[in-house]
């Protein structure tokens, strides 16, 4: 199968900072002209006119990028701020043309880049429609059928012919995604324009990328909302500057994108950043380690047990106090999966000066393949002492002898369970 998309050593190169010059005249450019040759000459003759343009800096947006899309693909692209995402796909627009290297586009493509890209200003809500579809290369029947559906779906029937100039960006947005999404496009760019609108109509867009009739669609979808990317894409592109320094597996991509690098299965926590209450500076847990079946590891296995021991020094102004330990367990995006705590099985205890140690232990975890990190919270029950926020980090990975046919898919969520049908 020929890929819908096709990026071969791809690079945007940007000059930045230099004098700012004016619109030119006819007479400005002669006059320019007839200067670069008096300067070339002079050179000729022994002078140090050699007519070489004044040097700029330059900057390289994208860099030696490639990679294949096939039809029906959804790809999200991530990466910080000035990481080259929408340059990537300003040139896939053919909005702007690439400095170096090839793009290869097979099928009508819709863009949703920006607040109204497409859209002229003086024209209606209406009249864009037409003109969008146009520059689709579609007939105006075609646009026809699909204008009903395309104004109920932006929910801007009362201000359908009322020059887009008036629009509020999030009009715009309805008005710009109905059309992308309801015009017979093959591919689809979304660079996150609906971060613009309201939560509902974030949740309707994405729920049409996601219905049948958006299943053939090749989608390459740009945004920090790193859930999203891992729920809606199957693979994803990590940029980091202007170079692709990842290209696999949303989940895995992302996970590497937000993880630090940490390998240890144990951890001094002495100088561990934390939070404290009241501005006592407490400074209890000293040390995390993970272990499996008694092993230190920070790889689990998909239901494997998961044991977690914290080391405490109590000082003497905690003694006699309540001493409760808790955890959570989040993911990547820093959504909190489980918690548990010493009360909830009344196991606190009374505070004693010197070495305290708390194991906590999950015979069969129920977590997905992915990489997860703790949060330790230590205190009396009711307020916290101490507060670490990343104590550790571990993986859990998907057992080869397992008895499914496949691994649990990245975007059907965090938790695994084994089902039994009949």
């Amino acid at each position: 199968m020929r890929p819908a998309i096709r990026v071969e050593r791809l690079g945007k190169m940007y000059r930045i900072g230099g004098p700012v010059e004016r619109y030119k005249t006819f007479r400005d450019t002669v006059a320019q002209g007839v200067a670069r040759i008096g300067q070339r000459v002079k050179g000729l003759f022994g002078g140090d006119g050699n007519g070489a343009a004044p040097k700029y800096e330059t900057i390289w947006a994208l860099k030696d990028v490639s990679f294949e899309i096939q039809p029906g693909e959804v790809v999200g692209v991530i990466g910080r701020n000035g990481a080259g995402k929408s340059t990537l796909l300003k040139i896939l627009s053919r909005i702007t043309e690439p400095t170096e290297g090839r793009v290869e586009i097979r099928g009508r493509v819709g863009s949703l880049l920006e607040v109204g890209t497409g859209f002229h200003p003086e024209l209606t809500g209406r009249e864009n429609v037409y003109l969008n579809g146009a520059i689709l290369g579609m007939k105006r029947a075609e646009v026809n059928r699909k204008f009903d559906e395309i104004v109920a779906f932006a929910e801007i029937e009362k201000f359908i012919d009322t020059p887009v100039k008036h629009y509020s960006s999030g009009m715009y947005v309805r008005l710009a995604f109905s059309v992308a999404a309801h015009l017979d496009t093959d591919i689809l760019l979304v660079d996150e324009v609906l971060s613009v609108g309201d939560v509902k109509f974030q949740q309707k867009c994405l729920g049409r990328m996601q219905d049948q009739t958006f299943s053939e669609k090749t989608i390459l979808f740009v945004s920090h909302n790193l859930p999203v990317v891992t729920n809606f894409c199957g693979r994803c592109l990590l940029l980091e500057k202007g170079r692709l320094h990842i290209d696999g597996d949303a989940q895995n991509v992302v996970s590497s994108y937000l993880g630090d690098g940490e390998s240890a299965a144990s951890k001094d926590l002495t100088d561990a950043p934390r939070k404290t209450v009241k501005g006592e500076a407490w400074r209890c847990m000293k040390k995390v380690v993970l272990l499996r079946e008694g092993e230190e590891t920070k790889v689990f296995p998909v239901g494997s047990p998961w044991t977690m021991r914290v080391e405490c020094e109590v000082p003497s102004e905690l003694a006699g106090r309540s001493l409760c330990l808790g955890f959570d367990i989040r993911d990547g995006m820093d959504r909190i999966l489980f918690a548990s705590n010493t009360d909830q099985y009344n196991k606190s205890r009374q505070a004693k000066a010197g070495a305290e140690i708390f194991e906590a232990t999950i015979r069969e975890h129920s977590l997905a393949p992915g990489r997860y990190k703790v949060a330790l919270f230590l205190g009396d029950g009711r307020r916290d002492y101490e507060v670490i926020e990343q104590a550790i980090q571990f993986d859990v990975v998907w057992k080869s002898d397992d008895c499914t046919a496949f691994p649990h898919r990245s975007w059907w969520g965090p938790v695994f369970d084994r089902v039994s049908w009949s």
